[in-house]
């Protein structure tokens, strides 16, 4: 893990080797919350990105105290070294993984592969719910260093902003306005923001889910001319996908001034007098 610039990772075997480490929370956040029930490893803490993770009543994530509640009702303090997984080559790992760095926890790690990862290997898995003692976890204010809104991304097209759209080709283009599966997170218009780079957020992971090379991650986004200057937005359809790549090149190749967009494109689709472009 050596050659990224952030100490950000950890290893399955590492990982195995520190189960019962009482310094350290393991949290499981997946698309499908479902799994978690199934297995998941020893001593895991389960969210479900939909219900504890997100606002209830408007599309937003929590706020600083609801957050700080969350992880200190789920045995989580300021003290622990939270390590992230969750299937689908840690999609919402990675979001949640933005957002602990966004209320300012930064002891915090991704596992280097996903849940998948874990059980093809032969790891030791449960279907038991771990039971903490509750916690103190002290939520910092917002770090709007690294998450886009709206306007920001509206003026950026008027800047030298890099945009990256880490969306499928076929978003990107406008032939599909969501993936087959997700249409209830579409939007009204196809396409993508003007300007901005496609590069799919899995083309950063090998076949097992691990990332790829930082040599060959830099290669990927300087190729899309993503890494030709500051600052860079990423944005997908509801901002799970863009923090795996904001973590790519944030945390993994070190880009200071990289951020966030969360409204992604369910947001910016269903704006109306806001520019997009397509290629179909």
């Amino acid at each position: 893990m050596a050659d990224y610039e952030k100490d950000v990772l950890v290893d399955t075997d590492w990982v195995a080797e520190h189960l019962d480490d009482d310094g350290i929370r393991i949290v499981e956040v997946d698309e499908n919350p479902a799994l978690y029930a199934e297995s998941h490893i020893p001593g895991a803490i389960g969210f479900d990105w939909k219900q504890d993770l997100q606002d209830q009543v408007k599309r937003d994530f929590l706020g600083p105290q609801e957050f700080g509640e969350l992880m200190g009702s789920r045995g989580i303090s300021n003290d622990h070294t939270v390590l992230l997984y969750g299937d689908r080559n840690n999609w919402f790992a990675a979001y949640t993984y933005w957002y602990f760095k966004y209320y300012g926890h930064d002891d915090v790690k991704l596992i280097n592969g996903p849940r998948e990862k874990w059980i093809e290997e032969g790891r030791e898995t449960t279907s038991d719910v771990p039971s903490y003692d509750g916690a103190k976890f002290e939520a910092k204010g917002a770090d709007k260093d690294i998450r886009a809104w709206r306007d920001e991304v509206l003026d950026a097209l008027d800047e030298d902003t890099k945009l990256v759209d880490v969306r499928s080709p076929q978003e990107y283009s406008g032939e599909l306005i969501a993936m087959a599966g997700y249409e209830q997170e579409g939007a009204q218009r196809a396409g993508h923001i003007p300007g901005a780079a496609s590069v799919p957020w899995a083309q950063a992971v090998n076949e097992d889910g691990t990332f790829k090379s930082k040599d060959e991650l830099e290669e990927l986004y300087k190729s899309k001319g993503v890494l030709d200057g500051d600052p860079i937005i990423a944005y997908c359809r509801i901002g799970e996908r863009s923090a795996h790549t904001w973590f790519v090149l944030h945390e993994l190749l070190g880009k200071d001034d990289v951020k966030n967009y969360d409204g992604s494109w369910t947001e910016w689709g269903n704006m109306v007098n806001v520019p997009i472009e397509k290629d179909v």
